[in-house]
């Protein structure tokens, strides 16, 4: 249900499990974790999800038995923000709830015309993950992140891109050629020179 697509020096992960709006499953958690904990890993890597949702979050037979407030949630996104490579959510529809932190982590976001937004903690309960609201308060500005934290908005993709939520709308036939585009630079340098720059952009 994790696709992994690999050269040298660009990785392509993929939710695939479209019949199921691309929710995730513990064992699919679990499985992002281990790739994006690996030591050889590319100067670029590209996230995004089979059929026309990024994903739905968690699945929800999962959730109800706990997945929803699983640490690897946090486990991952902080991964995903901890990587010494460029990163790039090619966001190829509608994301939802926890598979929000995947997104926030990442470098840069494009997402395709017909994405939404939303991250419906308040209605079901739960808080978000520990690190998103502070990510998200980054990109869009505090009363955003309430909007959509508290409020339940949802956020439609020229809103998205409007906000600083994402960075580029892309077409879905091009979404992924685009996000490779994006990282054509980075391939063509050293791992040294994509992670000190990184840093320089981000430091901790």
């Amino acid at each position: 249900m994790i696709a992994l697509e690999q050269t040298p020096d660009l990785w392509t992960i993929t939710l695939d499990r479209a019949d199921k709006a691309n929710s995730l499953t513990e064992a699919m958690l679990e499985e992002l974790c281990a790739i994006t904990s690996r030591d050889d890993l590319p100067n670029a890597l590209v996230l995004t999800g089979a059929g026309r949702v990024f994903s739905a979050g968690a699945d929800l037979d999962a959730a109800r038995a706990g997945l929803a407030t699983s640490p690897l949630w946090e486990r991952l996104s902080g991964q995903i923000a901890g990587l010494p490579c460029l990163t790039i959510a090619a966001l190829n529809g509608t994301l939802a709830g926890g598979a929000f932190g995947m997104a926030l982590a990442c470098d840069i976001r494009l997402a395709v015309p017909g994405a939404k937004f939303f991250y419906p903690v308040m209605k079901l309960g739960f808080l978000p993950q520990p690190s998103d609201p502070a990510r998200l308060c980054a990109l869009v500005g505090p009363a955003r992140a309430k909007m959509i934290l508290m409020a339940g908005t949802k956020i439609e993709a020229d809103e998205a891109l409007a906000w600083g939520l994402v960075d580029r709308i892309a077409a879905p036939d091009s979404l992924l050629d685009d996000a490779r585009a994006l990282t054509a630079d980075s391939c063509a340098a050293t791992q040294a020179h994509v992670a000190a720059i990184k840093r320089l952009v981000a430091p901790e």
